[in-house]
């Protein structure tokens, strides 16, 4: 068996600036002012870590800062979720996507479910409302509202893989599909070999400079994407 982690964020779709008015939303909310700057785009950075950042960057004092984010976190799934309309007529699924996730789903030795920078209500919304979620298994997933380091991230989904199917998941037979240098990162530092996509903001030669041992230029060579999740357990 091989675990599948799929990223969500321009790897699976992209919601364009809807995260950053939810940010925004968020953080007048809870700091009682409007942010003058955003967490950048398309980092891949978990989004406790992003909201510390935010927090920083528009000058909140540091004694502050945990407290705060903490209260912006808790709210950041709820505030997505009112916008689920706007997900679902402005939300973009990347190309081949569909086709990739039916794939992995059915082959019989592959396992998907989703390691992400998103809170799990968060990714999960996203999914949902641009009518993915049935292609992974989220119960077994890992979030960063599991840890906000989001290289621990895949031992949570392995061990919750492992939970449920038995067996025992480590860098020899799980796979991250992502976008991003955090995504490599990712499976380097977590533990999982990295079939990168290059259908975000980061370029080929970067996933490759990076360390990701495979990169496709988007989701749309499903007979390649298999292979190279098969080729991703050899050494």
């Amino acid at each position: 068996m091989i675990l599948v982690l799929w990223d969500i964020d321009r790897t699976l779709v992209y919601t364009g600036d809807i995260d950053r008015r939810v940010y925004k939303e968020t953080f007048t909310s809870v700091v009682g002012r409007p942010p003058t700057a955003l967490p950048a785009r398309g980092t891949g950075v978990t989004m406790p870590l992003a909201v510390r950042e935010l927090l920083r960057v528009n000058r909140v004092p540091e004694q502050s800062v945990e407290t705060l984010a903490a209260s912006i976190i808790a709210e950041l799934p709820d505030r997505l979720a009112g916008h689920r309309e706007l997900l679902a007529t402005e939300g973009v699924i990347m190309p081949g996507a569909v086709d990739a996730l039916a794939a992995v789903q059915q082959a019989e030795h592959l396992i998907p479910t989703v390691v992400t920078g998103n809170l799990r209500g968060s990714a999960e919304t996203k999914l949902s409302e641009l009518g993915l979620v049935g292609y992974v298994d989220t119960t077994i997933g890992g979030y960063a509202s599991d840890d906000p380091h989001r290289p621990a991230l895949v031992r949570f989904a392995q061990d919750r893989a492992a939970a449920k199917h038995g067996g025992r998941f480590s860098r020899d037979n799980t796979v991250i599909v992502g976008d991003s240098l955090e995504d490599v990162r990712t499976g380097l530092e977590g533990g999982a070999r990295v079939v990168a996509v290059a259908s975000g903001t980061t370029t080929d030669q970067q996933l490759r400079d990076a360390g990701a041992q495979h990169v496709l230029p988007d989701l749309t060579h499903t007979a390649s994407l298999l292979r190279l999740i098969d080729q991703a357990q050899t050494p």
